[in-house]
């Protein structure tokens, strides 16, 4: 084989370089596509009318003709020549099936896609591939509460889509950017599946998320349809992974050393994971979780009452620790009347509105809702 001379070599690399970010703009839409799939499951199946799959042969045949007409030429092309085309089909056709404008829809992906293909054009030094375990945080950092978040870490397709996020970002394609349009894909295949299966577009607010507002939860995104009795779902909807919580539990125990017994009481009980929630956003800001964890050995006030109630006043004394600044001292917090602090929190919890009708503002948990103060005199 001969040499290729330096005018061929120009050529080539420019050719590879195209091609690449072609197949990255093609990973881009695939990660679309597997995103708004999961959330048209989760509406589907929550309303037990979770559809098959069309047929593959016919999908492609009818989903090729959408694709070519919404989507540049050379990422349609690599799209329909790919391996995995007649499964991306099949979501397509579902989506239209469910009820979702592909003609709506399809134009704003593509829009997605070439930004990506360009961003890789441009690109022309790697970046550092970041671990796939990080994506869990860089949702929670990205994008609210709420079914669509819930939705991409319960898919089945969540591990490998963590894996195209890394190789986006290896290839100089802003993730953030690309999850922040992939909610809003989500959100409207979401409405738009609800629609049709004639379902609440939005969740009404669980007994969990009313009674858990107040000091637990202020300045946290806490999802409205919270369910703390499963904790596998709670931790989900907090966008806290197995690994996380696993983590957090240990940096508990190790802040209480002699007294394991009521540690283990406390990553037992049913609050455990607004606990995990508040250090995880702790730590998405800087903020020293182990030190302040530390006062709980320095204060053992919550030791003194019941035994049947530990459990309680440790998910006190840890909020208690997470919430005051390093370098304050150690021991109980004053105590604070639940109706002045409702009335004074800069995340004004619910009214009447809680009680009766749910509020119709889309993924805002009712605690983060603006609202009138609770009149004088009144109590929940």
């Amino acid at each position: 084989m001969s040499m290729p001379t330096p005018e061929e070599r120009p050529g080539e690399a420019f050719a590879d370089a195209a091609a690449e970010a072609v197949q990255t703009s093609v990973m881009a839409f695939r990660l679309v596509m597997a995103i708004a799939d999961a959330v048209r499951r989760q509406q589907q199946k929550r309303a037990g009318k979770e559809d098959e799959l069309p047929d593959a042969e016919k999908a492609s045949v009818e989903a090729s003709e959408e694709v070519k007409k919404f989507l540049p030429d050379d990422v349609a092309t690599a799209l329909l020549e790919g391996a995995d085309w007649p499964q991306i089909a099949q979501q397509l056709m579902a989506l239209k099936r469910a009820g979702v404008d592909l003609e709506t829809m399809l134009p704003r992906v593509g829009e997605i896609t070439v930004t990506v293909r360009d961003q890789v054009a441009a690109n022309a030094e790697k970046v550092k591939r970041e671990g796939t375990g990080e994506w869990a945080k860089v949702l929670r950092e990205t994008l609210p509460a709420g079914p669509v978040r819930e939705a991409i870490l319960s898919s089945p397709a969540w591990p490998e889509m963590a894996r195209t996020m890394a190789t986006l970002g290896d290839r100089g394609v802003d993730g953030r950017a690309i999850l922040a349009s992939a909610h809003e894909e989500g959100v409207v295949v979401g409405q738009a599946v609800a629609k049709v299966l004639r379902a609440a577009e939005v969740p009404t607010t669980s007994q969990d998320a009313t009674l858990s507002y107040g000091p637990l939860t202020v300045g946290l995104d806490i999802p409205k349809d919270l369910v703390l009795r499963d904790r596998e779902r709670a931790l989900r909807q907090l966008s806290i992974s197995p690994s996380e919580n696993q983590r957090f539990g240990r940096m508990v125990r190790e802040a209480m050393p002699g007294v394991e017994r009521e540690a283990d009481l406390l990553v037992s009980a049913r609050q455990w994971p607004l606990v995990v929630a508040r250090m995880a956003d702790m730590e998405s800001k800087g903020q020293p979780v182990a030190e302040h964890l530390a006062r709980l050995s320095k204060d053992t006030s919550w030791q003194e009452g019941p035994r049947s109630q530990v459990g309680r006043r440790l998910i006190q004394a840890v909020n208690d620790a997470l919430r005051k600044p390093v370098g304050t001292p150690a021991g109980p917090g004053p105590k604070v009347s639940t109706a002045a602090a409702r009335s004074t929190s800069p995340s004004v919890g619910p009214t009447k509105a809680a009680r009766g009708a749910a509020p119709t503002t889309p993924g805002v948990a009712a605690h983060r809702e603006a609202g009138p103060a609770p009149k004088s005199g009144k109590t929940r």
